[in-house]
């Protein structure tokens, strides 16, 4: 197996995920495992109150925005790989055709994991220059005395080498899960569509209404991505935006910047995804007459209550999440606010999303529109 230019272009993706995940984790990780050195050190009250929050901070940022981002970097991946399967079928029936086994194919799959290496890689070394600053930032009240900054090899394993590991295994298992279907399927490029009608509908559909409602539920993984990932983009946004009022105004930046960023790229890989997904049914319509207009009501506008439930899920899930963290595990710290609900951070954030939903469709759809019939079809 070769994985083409822009297979690796959109492998880009995993690794600027990956590469946040482990800026962020390198950060507060290397920061717990250094404190308790100075915890001797300290003779003040305020300075042990200090210690006992910084130490909980850190397991709350890792395991919130880290299980986050490498949710979203395992769902990504697994996406591709299946993308990646469904646009190569006739190459890999041939090979099983000639007698290949799934996990001889499967087992080159491994190079998906380099995306996360590299990914990885960088976001450590970046945290690491960056790390003499985050020891200052966090000693902003002077409550502390001089921490320096120690290199752990154990804790570059775990962030580089073993994140690369897990995810070239998950990409060969489920490449070999993916592959066990027969040859015949594959060859013909046969999706799992499994449409099932509980009761057939009294009304008739129109010809577009119809296409709209099949093409949603013909292509369930592309519905699933576009729902997990608007909820990335709700819950990054809202939270990293909450962060920044609950901590210091540096580290609050840094956390709504990476949040920001990483809530952009999903939600622009997402809606691209559903413009790629459906090239082949675009041109169709096209030879068949239609103009650009319906084309794109017909096939794109069946994804889009999945994106606005994404994104409600994503509200939600960030509030319950920073509520208990903050009235729960923050209780005893003293001057800590309250958390509540930021409706005027939800409004914005919902408008954002909708303007960049719309624009990003608008892009697409104007480049399909200059595309030939021959030229989609030959891409498909």
């Amino acid at each position: 197996m070769v994985v083409g230019i822009k297979d690796s272009v959109k492998l880009a993706g995993i690794s600027i995920v990956s590469c946040c995940a482990v800026f962020v984790c390198t950060l507060f990780l290397n920061y717990n495992i250094d404190l308790p050195a100075i915890k001797g050190r300290i003779t003040t009250e305020a300075g042990m109150a200090m210690f006992d929050a910084q130490v909980l901070t850190g397991k709350v940022v890792v395991c919130v925005t880290g299980c986050c981002l490498v949710l979203t970097s395992a769902v990504m991946l697994l996406f591709y790989v299946k993308n990646y399967i469904d646009a190569h079928g006739k190459e890999l029936g041939i090979l099983k055709a000639l007698g290949y086994s799934e996990l001889k194919i499967a087992r080159h799959f491994w190079v998906f994991g380099v995306s996360v290496l590299t990914g990885c890689a960088i976001g450590f070394a970046a945290a690491f220059l960056y790390l003499p600053d985050f020891y200052e930032l966090q000693n902003e009240a002077g409550l502390f005395p001089e921490l320096p900054v120690q290199f752990h090899p154990l804790l570059a394993f775990f962030l580089i080498v073993a994140p690369a590991m897990v995810f070239a295994v998950l990409s060969v298992l489920y490449a070999y899960g993916k592959l066990t279907k027969p040859v015949l399927d594959l060859l013909r490029e046969k999706r799992e569509y499994n449409l099932k009608y509980k009761k057939e509908s009294t009304k008739e559909l129109s010809f577009l209404q119809d296409l709209r409602r099949n093409t949603v539920r013909s292509k369930k993984s592309l519905v699933f991505f576009v729902t997990f990932l608007s909820f990335c983009f709700s819950a990054m946004v809202q939270m990293s935006t909450s962060m920044k009022d609950l901590s210091s105004e540096a580290m609050g930046f840094l956390i709504f910047a990476i949040g920001i960023i990483l809530a952009f790229m999903t939600l622009f890989l997402s809606l691209s995804s559903v413009v790629k997904g459906n090239t082949k049914t675009i041109a169709m319509m096209k030879v068949f007459g239609y103009e650009n207009t319906a084309c794109g009501r017909a096939v794109f506008s069946g994804y889009r209550p999945f994106s606005y439930l994404g994104f409600a899920l994503g509200t939600v899930y960030q509030y319950v999440l920073l509520k208990l963290t903050v009235s729960v595990l923050f209780k005893d710290i003293e001057n800590l606010p309250e958390y509540r609900f930021d409706y005027k951070v939800c409004a914005i954030t919902f408008v954002v999303f909708i303007l960049v939903y719309e624009m990003v469709m608008y892009s697409y759809a104007r480049q399909i529109r200059k595309l030939s019939v021959k030229h989609v079809m030959m891409e498909s």
